[in-house]
C-alpha cells in the first residue's frame, strides 16, 4: 500500500517468485538508485495465471521515484505508477535498519514507521516494556494505512517477528 503521507508510488514486475529473491532484490535496487531512507519498498503477492512477487516504492518524494522510474524501465522492467495492492510487506521503510538485536516494543515503534505489533492468537496490544528478538528480520505489512507488525511468542516471554528469516522449504525433510 502506499503510506498514508506519500502521495507517489510506482510498481515494479521483475518477475520475482518468491519473498527472499524480492527482498534481496528490492534492497538492491535501492542501494543501486540511491534511494533516500524515507521511501517505502514493499513486496506484494501476485496470484494469477503467472504467480509471482511483485515491488513497489513509494515516497513524498516524487521526482526521486520519478527518476528510479526511469532507470528501472531502461533496465527492462515493467513499471507502473501505483502499488499493486494495498496490503503491501514492507521490507524497506524509515527506520527499518535500526532494528536489530532484542529491543522493546517501545522502542521499535519509537525508532521506525511501524505504527503498532499484534501478537498472533491474542487479541490484546503487547505490553510497550515486552521484548521483541529481531533477528535482523522484521516485516510489518499495510493494514488499513497503518503499518504493523504481526508477532508471536517466544522463550522467555519475549516475542519474535511472525515471519522467519529462514524458513524450512516445505517436504524438506522427504
Amino acid at each position: 500500500m502506499t503510506p498514508p503521507s506519500a502521495p507517489y508510488a510506482i510498481g515494479i514486475d521483475t518477475g520475482t517468485t518468491t519473498l527472499r529473491e524480492a527482498d534481496h532484490l528490492l534492497q538492491a535496487l535501492a542501494a543501486e538508485l540511491a534511494l533516500p531512507e524515507d521511501v517505502f519498498g514493499c513486496t506484494h503477492l501476485v496470484r494469477d495465471d503467472r504467480p509471482r512477487v511483485v515491488l513497489s516504492l513509494a515516497s513524498d518524494a516524487e521526482p526521486v521515484l520519478r527518476t528510479a522510474r526511469d532507470r528501472l524501465t531502461a533496465q527492462g522492467y515493467d513499471v507502473r505508477d501505483g502499488a499493486p495492492d494495498e496490503a503491501g510487506r514492507a521490507v524497506l521503510y524509515p527506520g527499518a535498519d535500526a532494528l536489530t538485536g532484542t529491543l522493546t516494543l517501545a522502542e521499535l515503534l519509537a525508532r521506525s514507521a511501524i505504527d503498532r505489533v499484534t501478537v498472533l492468537g491474542t487479541p490484546d496490544e503487547p505490553s510497550p516494556d515486552t521484548r521483541l528478538v529481531t533477528r535482523e528480520h522484521v516485516r510489518p505489512q499495510w493494514r488499513d494505512g497503518r503499518l504493523v507488525l504481526a508477532a508471536m511468542p517466544a522463550a522467555g516471554g519475549a516475542l519474535v517477528p511472525f515471519e522467519d528469516p529462514d524458513p524450512t522449504p516445505c517436504c524438506a525433510d522427504h
